[in-house]
């Protein structure tokens, strides 16, 4: 638990026309202590529905930029390692003694966009930002802004089976909140879950949209599976580097560059550095709460028969015939 809370669990001034628009928009009791709010279809507290907005309205996409996708508490702080450490690991070699993954966290150097590139109304220049620029959102695929649909753009979206997701997000989100906070349990958590009340949910259309986007254009997305790359990392991590049009070479290859990236960017190395340790973001929370388990099946731990069978006919009915499948171990 922490002491006080971070920024966007505290009260805001909203605009005249903020106001008009939450007056008007759904509302359920939130995950982070709060209420969430259905905007164009998927649920987001106050505080990001504000930077949200600011995101669609005002980031200008470049054909050379890679924007990480995800729901939230799907392996978004390891992907983000991985893909740092992959596009600059000329600029940056693995072996360096101050590799920035070393003394930085992975959402700093891969920064969110509305949580905190146009977060509270701040206006950062991203256009100078050193190209490619990598960047990072939770906002489902028909909400991002124009300039992404329309660049050149690419999108590397990561997928988690949604019990772990679940689980994972409970937990996340019970540290953040403050001391005199009581602990939402997990029965009330689970039921707004499976509503589709979760944050940028509901799950299975955010993952669904992504998923047909990248099998209908699979040069803009790639659709990565959590579970994937925890079995077969290197060979996730070359088809990334592939994707992203820097494919490893044979020399690389032999002088195990791939295994180097994979284990400086794995659990229990980034856990277990300083900054990660003892950091913390502006806004209040440590960087620790962003490192767990990072472990596949961590649900059977938590999940009683009846919430099995009550998400698994919720996901069979939200997903067939899509042809994606989940895996649990």
């Amino acid at each position: 638990m922490t002491t006080s809370p971070p920024e966007y669990l505290e009260k805001n001034n909203l605009s005249e026309d903020g106001m008009k628009l939450l007056s008007i928009l759904p509302k359920e009791k939130g995950w982070l202590g709060s209420y969430a709010y259905n905007y164009q279809g998927f649920w987001v507290p106050q505080k990001f529905l504000q930077a949200v907005i600011a995101f669609q309205q005002q980031f200008q996409a470049q054909d050379s930029d890679i924007i990480l996708v995800t729901t939230p508490k799907s392996g978004t702080t390891w992907l983000k390692s991985l893909l740092f450490a992959l596009v600059n690991r000329v600029k940056h070699p693995i072996l360096e003694p101050n590799h920035p993954l070393l003394i930085d966290n992975p959402h700093v150097l891969v920064p969110f966009l509305e949580h905190t590139l146009y977060f509270d109304g701040r206006t950062d220049d991203i256009s100078t930002f050193t190209s490619p620029r990598l960047l990072a959102t939770h906002v489902p695929f028909a909400s991002l802004p124009k300039s992404v649909h329309v660049s050149k753009s690419k999108l590397v979206y990561l997928c988690r089976n949604p019990r772990d997701t679940f689980i994972s997000m409970w937990h996340f989100t019970n540290s953040l909140l403050p001391d005199h906070k009581e602990a939402d349990s997990i029965e009330e958590m689970f039921n707004l879950f499976c509503k589709g009340v979760s944050l940028y949910g509901p799950f299975w259309n955010h993952v669904l949209d992504y998923w047909k986007k990248s099998i209908e254009n699979p040069n803009k997305i790639l659709f990565l599976m959590y579970e994937e790359i925890k079995k077969k990392p290197k060979i996730q991590l070359k088809r990334l580097a592939e994707f992203l049009e820097c494919p490893f070479s044979i020399e690389e290859e032999n002088s195990g560059v791939v295994d180097d990236i994979l284990n400086m960017c794995s659990f229990d190395n980034l856990s277990n550095l300083e900054v990660n340790r003892n950091g913390k973001f502006s806004t209040g929370e440590a960087y620790k709460v962003f490192f767990r388990r990072g472990e596949i099946g961590d649900w059977k731990n938590y999940f009683t028969i009846e919430m099995c069978n009550k998400l698994n006919h919720i996901v069979e009915e939200k997903f067939q015939g899509s042809g994606l499948k989940f895996s649990y171990v």
